[in-house]
């Protein structure tokens, strides 16, 4: 009898313990966590050179989005009533009328048939040449194209996304206009459509694609044959670092720097992970956020997006409520503009001296486009032909985005462009 209570003695210590130690991983895991980074309070600074892309991308978009809707239109038209409230959906700040007027080497302007006092456009032929070049891009690219869209899935908790989240991404993501009824449809091994408990159809990931599980962030230092640092971290000896590039001033400031290697020595966690587990008011938390949305923008055609667009993913992307802060927090990997009414966010790395630094063909085709835009403001009024089909047949621009980059290099200044970040954070846009 005593031999048996000894034993049950033991045992009920001994489970205690044991629990402990299946605990042990979860716990250090835990403390990592709360590493107790210092925190620096910023200030926001304008950067006159990705201000000047935003701004003139903003006109470039809402003329691709207007050509889209008029080569979706039956009639192959649209009327001045059919768009006229159409603005704020497209970004501009002048009315869509005036906006189509300016640019008369893409969209055509005759009267209806049936009501003269009814402006109506249509597309130019040099428009319809420049989206045959797009419709042939999209086809050379669409292993490029699906993966991407797998990748986008595969960040999601429930491997889906509404269709509703999603449309406003198609630009940035260089995704086909009819994406839903044509792309889609081609590859039922990796995409799904699905219906939500609330009616909402979403588009589900049918399988996870490990393949496509290597992030922007990792492709890059993969690259570089010669990192030590990227051999090291495959074998989990360090983290992986972002790239960074300061406004001018930051970057000698003892406490950043302190700051940012702290931030920088946390463990590199993929957003293709599962991130659960991680105390969502810790440091690694933080540091998966900034990775989530670093990814994201690199998925992007231009590495950038409206802050808007990412919000309306937040809980698919396990993303905190407040978690725009973060754009401001690290103002080395993300820029954060308020040109055009409304918010956009960028990566720095995507762009050196005005220009982007791995052009995807789409983006090399919009910058044809923006030069066709440029030729139909000089000289408006003096008719649409103005630019021969053989010069848009050219693949060689490098005279206009030459002039582009000599106007966009960077200015950052100091506290004459400099607010608070919270005088940032807190502001909502206007879309």
């Amino acid at each position: 009898m005593a031999f048996k209570n000894n034993h049950l003695f033991f045992i009920s210590i001994l489970k205690p313990l044991k629990a402990t130690l299946s605990e042990l991983p979860n716990l250090l895991l835990q403390q990592h966590q709360y590493h107790g980074i210092t925190k620096v309070r910023l200030k926001w600074v304008k950067n006159r050179s990705l201000d000047h892309i935003i701004d003139t991308e903003t006109d470039l978009k809402a003329a691709c989005l207007l050509k889209d809707a008029i080569k979706r239109s039956p009639t192959g038209f649209l009327t001045a009533k059919s768009f006229a409230d159409w603005q704020k959906l497209l970004g501009l700040t002048v009315p869509v009328l005036r906006f189509l007027r300016r640019y008369p080497t893409l969209f055509q302007e005759f009267p209806h048939t049936r009501y003269a006092n009814l402006p109506c456009f249509k597309l130019t032929d040099t428009a319809l040449l420049l989206d045959s070049q797009e419709q042939s891009i999209h086809q050379n690219c669409e292993t490029d194209t699906v993966e991407k869209l797998c990748k986008v899935l595969m960040m999601m908790k429930t491997r889906t996304v509404p269709l509703q989240s999603l449309y406003p991404l198609k630009y940035d993501l260089g995704l086909p206009d009819n994406f839903d009824k044509v792309l889609v449809p081609k590859y039922p091994d990796h995409f799904r459509f699905v219906k939500a408990s609330n009616g909402i159809v979403c588009l589900r990931l049918a399988e996870w694609r490990e393949e496509f599980a290597v992030t922007a962030l990792e492709k890059s230092n993969e690259n570089r044959k010669s990192s030590d640092e990227y051999k090291q971290f495959k074998r989990g000896q360090t983290a992986l670092a972002f790239p960074m590039s300061f406004p001018r001033g930051y970057g000698a400031q003892k406490k950043v720097k302190a700051w940012m290697e702290e931030f920088q020595k946390l463990p590199y966690i993929s957003p293709y992970e599962d991130s659960r587990r991680i105390d969502p008011n810790s440091e690694l938390m933080e540091k998966r956020v900034v990775g989530v949305l670093h990814e994201m923008l690199s998925l992007t055609i231009h590495k950038k997006t409206k802050r808007n667009y990412l919000r309306s993913l937040r809980e698919e992307l396990n993303l905190p409520h407040r978690f725009t802060r973060i754009f401001t927090r690290y103002p080395g990997i993300f820029y954060l503009s308020l040109k055009c009414k409304t918010t956009t966010v960028a990566i720095r790395e995507g762009y050196r001296r005005g220009k982007l630094v791995d052009a995807h063909p789409i983006a090399r085709l919009r910058e044809k486009f923006y030069h066709v835009m440029r030729t139909g403001l000089l000289y408006r009024g003096k008719g649409v032909n103005l630019i021969p089909q053989q010069d848009i047949l050219l693949n060689d621009m490098e005279n206009e985005t030459g002039q582009a980059g000599s106007e966009t290099e960077e200015f950052e200044s100091g506290d004459e462009y400099s607010e608070e970040i919270s005088d940032v954070e807190e502001g909502s846009d206007e879309e």
